[in-house]
């Protein structure tokens, strides 16, 4: 990989600036704000396509590290990419971290890009810092990918407790009982 995601899995410091990146979004302002987002931590959007299709071409002649990819477009849609592009065979670009976007997503929705081979599901609108938290997270993933049935992706159990998700929510739960407590004390002038 052009950028050494490999790297930045045995680095703590985070250099993302030589990052190829493709961001595809059929909203000109989705690409934008991803784009600008992406931008804020030195990446530079090489790729910036408003369908599908459009991204499938370069994808057949060009190595990218990363891909942050809507999942509603009109014609083909995220998961679609996603499937195609674990399927395709591109080596390397079949490898490639997804980070999948989407707005108003169910549950239902979120068990769809886990199966298509994407990494990750952020809903919009996302802050930069949780972009930043999901590339990471890709970036160091070490999760094997694998071939079962009609998937083609990264293991999609994780181990060891990598997952952020329960983390953040440990995290929130803490921090709510912490605000709880401090409002307790606040209510009772400060005797425990």
């Amino acid at each position: 990989m052009a950028l050494g995601l490999d790297s930045l899995r045995e680095s703590a410091v985070i250099n993302l600036t030589g990052a190829v990146t493709m961001v595809v979004d059929d909203s000109p302002f989705g690409l934008d704000i991803t784009a600008s987002a992406l931008l804020g931590f030195g990446i530079k959007t090489r790729y910036a396509c408003s369908s599908a299709v459009h991204a499938m071409e370069i994808l057949k002649d060009h190595q990218v590290d990363l891909l942050v990819v809507d999942n509603e477009m009109p014609e083909m849609d995220g998961y679609q990419l996603v499937r195609w592009l674990r399927r395709s065979g591109l080596d390397p670009n079949a490898f490639v971290p997804v980070i999948m976007t989407a707005s108003h997503i169910r549950r239902s929705r979120v068990a769809e890009a886990r199966d298509c081979g994407a990494n990750f599901v952020i809903t919009k609108p996302f802050s930069a810092a949780t972009l930043l938290e999901r590339i990471i997270f890709v970036a160091r993933d070490t999760r094997p990918f694998l071939e079962v049935g009609d998937y083609f992706g990264p293991d999609r159990r994780f181990r060891e407790g990598k997952a952020p998700g329960p983390e953040r929510r440990a995290e929130a739960i803490r921090k709510q009982k912490l605000a709880a407590e401090l409002a307790a004390q606040a209510d009772t002038g400060g005797a425990a």
